[in-house]
């Protein structure tokens, strides 16, 4: 899009659970900084003023925990303004094309069901709103490869591919953003990073909550839609792609977008999904529902620097804790004689814990004083060493208003992951109860058994 530069930011769903939770603290963090310049547009179907947004906003802002300065919070509403209607009404779309007369560039965010994507881009080209514009849509992006490629053929009618941004908070967080410089920037890590140092990739994003509140929602997602099909599948094309050639948004997806294509369909007979025992009892879940709540599986990368080495991904809900992990296993080195019970020797491992408290640790072994292996771990917490990251939705508002779509996935990887998953959701194992509080179905110990084993999460403090 060249120098694009966002002229106005119109958010469909202000009055919603994210807007409240991230979007609205976020624009606040912005303000704070100094780096928030256009104004703001609510779009909701609720009968609210202007003057009812701010106080929402007020709430929202205080109680996400942020120190609460009221000069910061007087400039950011002075931005704010609000239209209310229907987003299948076009009443609406003529109100907004009034607030929007003297605004170039505007920036659209759908934080919606993603039934409403195809129709309010489509109206709001009807109404002639979409020249110069860019559209935020919010995941799930389609339920599977059919329903995903119908909505891009749909936003393809009135909207190039490059006015569409992909919202994946995931790829906002600080250690994802940090996965090319560790790797790339550091000729140590560079030469562990592939199939002749490593020789297993376990991927965690454990959950202690259940669904409670949520249960309409994630009875008809899952965890396979909900964070496998985006989070993990993303992460991964970070942590086996190569070196992109160039630092434009183009090299970046084009070395991702490798690496998915290099991975086959999952073979349904590797993997596991679960259930936690309760799940039924959920309001909004329905009677003898078999939605996973957890999932485990194994894929495998055909690539030169990956080929023949496992990678296992797992998810879920009501688990013992709540971590999200990135943990390689590293080659045994050869077994010399004069190692004192080499066999007692653990492999190698590095660690990239994603939540909580961001941090990459290196596993080693040495011997102790008296005779006897133990690990020797060399940890370094981001935040302490690199100063206080931006949240993912401050990061990605900031980046999407200047017109920065590095940060943001994008149709192609969108199709590819789900070509990944199609045959686990077309053919589905039955889902396994499991209890809550452990880590999930018994059968997801079998899935890893030949490599190493699953490893409890590392915590903060561990």
């Amino acid at each position: 899009m060249g120098d694009w530069t966002a002229g106005a930011l119109v958010i469909f769903g202000i009055t919603g659970d994210l807007a409240a939770k991230m979007t609205l603290p976020a624009l606040y963090r912005l303000e704070r900084r100094g780096v928030l310049r256009c104004p703001v547009v609510g779009v909701a179907s609720g009968g609210l003023s202007t003057s009812d947004l701010r106080e929402l906003a007020r709430r929202a802002i205080e109680k996400s925990g942020e120190y609460f300065d009221e000069a910061v919070f007087t400039r950011l509403v002075r931005r704010l303004t609000y239209v209310g209607g229907d987003a299948n009404d076009p009443d609406l779309y003529e109100v907004l094309a009034e607030e929007l007369a003297n605004v170039r560039r505007p920036l659209y965010y759908l934080a919606l069901p993603p039934s409403l994507f195809a129709p309010v881009v489509e109206r709001l080209f009807a109404r002639s709103l979409l020249a110069d514009a860019r559209v935020a849509l919010e995941k799930p992006f389609g339920d599977d490869l059919a329903s995903a490629r119908e909505l891009r053929a749909r936003l393809r009618q009135v909207l190039d591919d490059r006015q569409i941004l992909l919202v994946d908070h995931f790829l906002g967080k600080e250690p994802v953003i940090e996965i090319e410089y560790l790797r790339f920037a550091n000729h140590a890590m560079a030469r562990l990073w592939d199939r002749e140092s490593v020789e297993a990739v376990h991927i965690t994003m454990a959950q202690r909550l259940d669904v409670a509140g949520r249960g309409r929602f994630y009875d008809s997602v899952g965890a396979l839609r909900d964070v496998v099909q985006n989070h993990l599948l993303q992460l991964l094309a970070l942590i086996a792609m190569d070196a992109p050639i160039g630092s434009g948004v183009a090299e970046l997806r084009a070395k991702k977008l490798e690496v998915l294509k290099a991975i086959q369909p999952v073979d349904v007979h590797t993997a596991v999904r679960g259930q936690y025992e309760g799940y039924h009892a959920v309001p909004g879940v329905a009677p003898g529902s078999d939605t996973e709540t957890y999932v485990a599986l194994k894929l495998g990368i055909d690539s030169w620097p990956w080929a023949g080495v496992p990678v296992f991904l797992r998810a879920g809900k009501c688990l013992p804790d709540s971590a999200t992990e990135v943990r390689l296993f590293l080659r045994h080195t050869p077994r010399l004689r004069f190692l004192p019970d080499a066999a007692q020797v653990e492999a190698n491992q590095i660690v990239l814990r994603v939540s909580p408290t961001p941090a990459l640790r290196l596993t080693l072994s040495g011997l102790d004083s008296r005779g006897r292996w133990r690990p020797i771990r060399l940890d370094t917490t981001f935040e302490r060493d690199l100063g206080s990251p931006r949240s993912p939705y401050e990061r990605l508002l900031a980046d999407a208003l200047d017109g920065d779509d590095r940060l943001f996935s994008w149709q192609d990887a969108v199709d590819e992951s789900w070509r990944i998953l199609q045959p686990l959701l077309a053919y589905p194992p039955p889902a396994r109860p499991y209890a809550i509080g452990t880590w999930g179905p018994a059968a997801a110990d079998t899935l890893v058994e030949g490599y190493p084993a699953w490893q409890p999460p590392w915590l903060p403090g561990t």
